[in-house]
Formats: structure tokens, sequence, C-alpha cells
């Protein structure tokens, strides 16, 4: 049996990116005011978003999905992706291992659905379901799915 495949982004959805930002020294730096994620080592210690690693321990142990983390990660910043992928491993042991997508057009890739925070990076044109996490800091308000109570009562009613 093919399990649906399930793709979570990672900062703003299980990294808790915005506070890495407020709080990072280096993050009132005037040439990281437009790009915080060109900060060096700002992915190396983020704190978990609250529920995630409790939410994706229950999808994982369901064995109804295939997960995935899939994550963008600034060019001009290549610790970052050494960086993320360590923080997944960290957190989140084996279940990620060899199941790491970093990729700046999230459009282009099969599947399911896509839990993100955001509609960049081709977010937005992603061909499965899109379930739109969190908080959304450009319209100052919280997205469809507010936290991962409700993502976790998505999957119970519709996977």
């Amino acid at each position: 049996m093919i399990k649906p495949i399930v793709y979570i982004d990672m900062d703003g959805v299980i990294a808790d990116f915005s506070k890495a930002i407020k709080t990072h020294p280096k993050s009132s730096l005037e040439s990281y005011q437009k790009v915080p994620d060109h900060i060096p080592g700002i992915f190396e210690h983020l704190e978990l978003v609250a529920g995630a690693k409790e939410a994706i321990n229950q999808l994982h142990l369901s064995n109804k999905y295939d997960l995935f983390i899939l994550t963008t990660a600034p060019w001009d910043n290549p610790t970052a992706w050494m960086h993320k992928r360590l923080w997944i491993e960290k957190h989140f042991g084996e279940i990620f291992c060899k199941k790491v997508i970093i990729t700046h057009r999230k459009d282009l890739l099969i599947g399911d659905y896509l839990i993100d925070d955001r509609t960049a990076n081709g977010a937005g044109d992603f061909k499965g379901t899109h379930i739109h996490f969190g908080w959304d800091y450009i319209n100052d308000r919280f997205n469809e799915y507010r936290d991962w109570t409700a993502v976790l009562n998505y999957f119970e009613k519709n996977g």
C-alpha cells in the first residue's frame, strides 16, 4: 500500500524561526534586517514550535503517512543547509533520515499534503493539499490551521 506523502516545512512550522530573529545577537545589525536568514548560525539552535514534536511523532507512529521535511535554505548562507539537517536529526532522530528536501521550488514536488506557513517558494502552487499553518506575519493573522492540534484534527477527519 502506498502511503500519502506529507511534506512538512521547517521554519515557522516545526522550528520557531520568528523567535530566533527576535533573539539572535546579530539580528539587529543593519546588514541582516531584510535577510535574517543570512545570519550565520541562525538555524543551529532554533526552538521547537509548540506541539510540533508530539504531532509529528503521532503522525509517524500512525504509520499512515510517508513524512518528509521540505524546506528552503538561503543560497548565500550555505551553513544554513547543514544546520537545518543537523537540527532535524537532533529533534526528530531517525524519522527524517534521508528524507529532507531543500528547494526553492516546492511546487515541483509530487505529494499529497504540504504543511507550510507561507505560500512563497512555490508552496502556494503545490498540487496537493496545502495545509496553511500558523501565524501569517505578513497579514498579521492566523492561517487556517493555527497550530498542531488543528493539523492533527485535519488528518483525523481527512487522512
